[in-house]
């Protein structure tokens, strides 16, 4: 693991952000994601995220750093070139593989939400909800459901319950959210 670091940042509170390496096919998408960035640095909270540049990833960081936030980027080698790994971080994690940089993402914040995305976003989601499950943590998982694109998501999560596979108590374990305000009003209570 190497690790870059520009400034030491004093001990904030910290908000791991998994969301999409593209854009999606929403506008509604890049704008939750820039409202978010800039909420994240309003409130004095720190950025962890996947440390690229593209996407929704990219717009959320790009975001933070304009309004002034902290941001700690976490990205494993191989994805230097696909994801065009941010450079211009506080602190930059370069991670030999995908399983060290959700470890490292989950272990430097208090907090996670979760934006639209894909494949990768969905494995990140159900890795911590999973560690959540299994009493590994107690963070609070916001899924943020922006123009109700995880609806089909909490209806195969409540189908899981309805069939037998996982106890109600699963839905315990996230807190679906329809927008960026609705997070800054549970993050303004952590704080």
């Amino acid at each position: 693991m190497t690790v870059f670091q520009t400034a030491q940042q004093p001990t904030m509170k910290s908000l791991c952000v998994f969301c999409g390496a593209r854009n999606g096919a929403n506008p509604a998408f890049a704008q939750a994601a820039t409202a978010l960035g800039q909420t994240i640095a309003q409130l004095g909270w720190r950025l962890v995220y996947g440390a690229g540049d593209v996407g929704l990833m990219g717009t959320v960081a790009r975001a933070a750093k304009a309004a002034g936030g902290a941001t700690f980027g976490v990205i494993p080698k191989h994805l230097m070139l696909a994801e065009q790994g941010k450079l211009d971080l506080n602190m930059l994690v370069i991670t030999e593989d995908m399983h060290e940089r959700k470890k490292v993402m989950h272990m430097n914040s208090d907090v996670i939400a979760v934006l639209p995305g894909g494949a990768g976003s969905l494995e990140e989601f159900f890795e911590v909800l999973t560690w959540r499950q299994l009493s590994l943590h107690d963070k609070p998982i916001y899924l943020l459901d922006i123009a109700g694109y995880w609806a089909p998501l909490v209806a195969l999560m409540d189908h899981v319950i309805a069939q037998g596979f996982a106890d109600p108590s699963l839905r315990d374990y996230i807190t679906v959210l329809p927008d960026i305000a609705t997070l800054e009003t549970a993050l303004r209570a952590r704080s």
